[in-house]
C-alpha cells in the first residue's frame, strides 16, 4: 500500500505480529497465538483489533459468520515506517548519526562488520 501507515501502539504491534505470521485469523486465534506473557484478556485484544481497524491496519472479513482479521500492510512496509519515525524523533531525521551511535556503543563481531560492509558496499554500486 502506498498510503501513510498510522502510528501502531507496542500493544497493537504485538496483535499485527500474530496476523503477520498467519492470516487470517479469528479473534481467538489471535488470543490464542499471542505470548503468555501479555496476559491481555480476550476484551483487551479485541478493543486492539477494533483499533487497527479503525486506522485502516488491519482489515476484517465479515461474510463469514465469525469475523476474521487480516494486515493491510506487511511486516517489512510497518518496520519502515517505525524505523523512519524513530529517526525523525531522536535523531533529526539523520540516518548517519544514529548509524554512527549504535556502531560506536555495539560490540561487532568480525562478521558483523564483514555484513555492514558488504550492505554499504552494494548500496554504494546501485548509485
Amino acid at each position: 500500500m502506498t498510503n501513510k501507515i498510522p502510528t501502531i501502539s507496542e500493544s497493537e504491534w504485538e496483535v499485527l505480529k500474530v496476523l503477520w505470521q498467519k492470516a487470517p485469523q479469528t479473534a481467538n486465534e489471535i488470543i490464542s497465538s499471542l505470548p503468555a506473557e501479555t496476559n491481555w484478556k480476550p476484551k483487551t485484544v479485541r478493543t486492539l483489533l477494533d483499533r487497527l481497524s479503525k486506522k485502516e491496519v488491519i482489515g476484517v472479513n465479515k461474510d463469514q459468520r465469525v469475523y476474521t482479521f487480516y494486515p493491510l500492510y506487511s511486516q517489512n512496509e510497518c518496520q519502515r515506517a517505525k524505523t523512519e519515525s524513530f529517526v525523525k524523533r531522536f535523531y533529526d531525521g539523520t540516518l548517519k548519526s544514529m548509524l554512527v551511535q549504535f556502531m560506536q556503543d555495539e560490540d561487532l563481531s568480525e562478521d558483523d562488520i564483514k555484513e555492514l560492509r558488504a550492505i554499504l558496499d552494494n548500496k554504494q554500486k546501485k548509485e
